[in-house]
């Protein structure tokens, strides 16, 4: 299958299917935490190369379990070093696709500069060129790049939406997917007010957009309830979702059951009561019931 048409049966997928994303995509910073939650304290590693390699240990626990596949999933965001390594001999993104019918993303930011006007900006996405020709040549489909907002600073919000949509255009141009992805913090004072700030910018941009490209978008669950209508409907968005952000699965899944047509990539809330100690037929059970849940909660 060419890339062209393997391209449009996974944006039909996307589009089309039931489901939700999930968030395998913790990094450098925040993989100590992920490990620490699933039970490996940090003495268990003397090297960034053995923590990546207990992460991915890890991450392919949870892709070759028998309740993740692309029935409930639609697609699964991944760490640069996950595309990277291989899962029973096939490289992560192949695996994903072939064995699981799991669309494969990639992270591309390199993390978040200082808060400035309220927000915390990308870093310079330095290589991107590079990393998204390697994208290619692994067979992903689409990618994920995060910027945070702290504050209801319109000038911030402004700016934050106009480097996403910059750099999606240089991902829109490489032939994949960007899922933009402006975060507001779940402790943001003025957490609807800059909702409302977001959106209008957000709109603004996808309204500029050329009639045959089209984004994702990935959101904080709003205050409103199905306050992101508007971009669900918007003709240029392929799909909204939704990060957890911090809140329980229980409390995310909660409040994406009151927004219609937005479904959830979470990634903290999805390895919620995993842990490495669990049997595999413990950690299945445990897995299926945590995607049973989210599914539920995606498709209203």
């Amino acid at each position: 299958m060419n890339a062209s048409s393997l391209n449009e049966k996974r944006q039909r997928k996307i589009k089309t299917q039931p489901g939700f994303l999930a968030a395998l995509d913790q990094s450098g910073g925040s993989t100590p935490k992920a490990l620490l939650a699933y039970g490996i304290k940090e003495n268990a590693w003397s090297s960034d190369e053995e923590m990546f390699a207990l992460v991915h240990q890890m991450r392919a626990r949870i892709i070759l379990s028998p309740s993740f596949n692309g029935d409930r999933i639609l697609g699964a965001i991944l760490f640069e070093g996950t595309m990277d390594r291989e899962i029973e001999g096939q490289p992560t993104a192949d695996y994903l696709w072939n064995q699981k019918r799991v669309v494969p993303f990639l992270k591309v930011d390199k993390g978040l500069a200082a808060e400035t006007d309220g927000v915390q900006l990308m870093k310079p996405l330095t290589g991107l060129p590079a990393l998204l020709d390697k994208a290619n040549a692994k067979r992903i489909y689409g990618t994920k790049m995060r910027s945070v907002i702290n504050q209801a600073n319109a000038a911030g919000i402004k700016a934050v939406v106009r480097q996403q949509f910059e750099v999606a255009a240089q991902i829109l141009a490489a032939g994949l997917m960007p899922i933009i992805e402006p975060e507001v913090d779940i402790h943001c004072p003025e957490k609807k007010g800059t909702e409302a700030l977001l959106k209008a910018a957000l709109i603004e941009n996808l309204d500029s957009l050329p009639a045959d490209q089209v984004v994702m978008i990935k959101l904080t669950l709003p205050e409103q309830d199905d306050f992101h209508a508007e971009l669900v409907e918007h003709p240029r968005v392929l799909k909204v979702v939704a990060l957890s952000g911090g809140y329980s699965r229980e409390e995310g899944d909660r409040r994406l059951r009151r927004n219609h047509g937005v479904v959830a990539s979470f990634s903290r809330a999805l390895v919620e009561g995993l842990s490495a100690e669990q049997s595999d037929a413990e950690f299945d059970a445990m897995l299926d019931s945590v995607i049973q849940s989210i599914y539920e909660a995606s498709i209203t």
